[in-house]
């Protein structure tokens, strides 16, 4: 299966992937990160952050995590993944190959990203140098019907990735 979680920059979803995936394998099960900001080095970096490079670096992703998921291995990605519509795509393959797919939306107000703001994204958006930034600037589409809803900013990681693991356990 793929749990997929979406949410802005800084909402918590690197953090959240890396824990549940540690505690899946101490548990003898299989699992890999897809994390956004390291994909971007690599498999998506030759593109950019515009709508279609968004979409197209959401595509790859999915692609990936649904290589790892039909291998056996839960893929834990971690991405903004802004555009309702491209995560809607990514679930629709993993249905047509007969895998399971989970929404995790991290949903951490912008303030509290902005507080946080983990790569400085939102500092150099409110001086202008950065454009386009998710929930600022450029649209955040958040899920509709998330298999999961994260309050990414009222419990504590601990609790946020028993939640996870718990949507997990009952999806097989």
């Amino acid at each position: 299966m793929t749990v997929w979680l979406t949410g802005l920059s800084g909402a918590g979803k690197s953090t959240i992937a890396v824990e549940v995936e540690r505690r899946l394998v101490a548990g003898g099960r299989a699992a890999y990160v897809l994390d956004g900001d390291n994909l971007r080095h690599g498999l998506s970096a030759d593109l950019g952050f515009s709508a279609a490079d968004r979409d197209e670096n959401v595509r790859r992703v999915g692609e990936v995590a649904r290589f790892f998921a039909d291998a056996g291995l839960v893929a834990i990605v971690a991405l903004v993944s802004p555009y309702r519509q491209a995560r809607d795509s990514v679930r629709r393959a993993h249905a047509a190959a007969g895998l399971g797919f989970i929404e995790v939306f991290v949903d951490t107000a912008v303030d509290e990203c902005r507080r946080r703001d983990p790569k400085g994204l939102y500092a150099r958006a409110a001086s202008g140098e950065l454009t386009g930034l998710s929930g600022v600037d450029d649209p955040y589409e958040a899920p509709v019907e998330p298999e999961l809803h994260l309050a990414g900013g009222s419990k504590s990681v601990s609790e946020l990735v028993g939640e996870v693991l718990d949507v997990i356990e009952h999806a097989g």
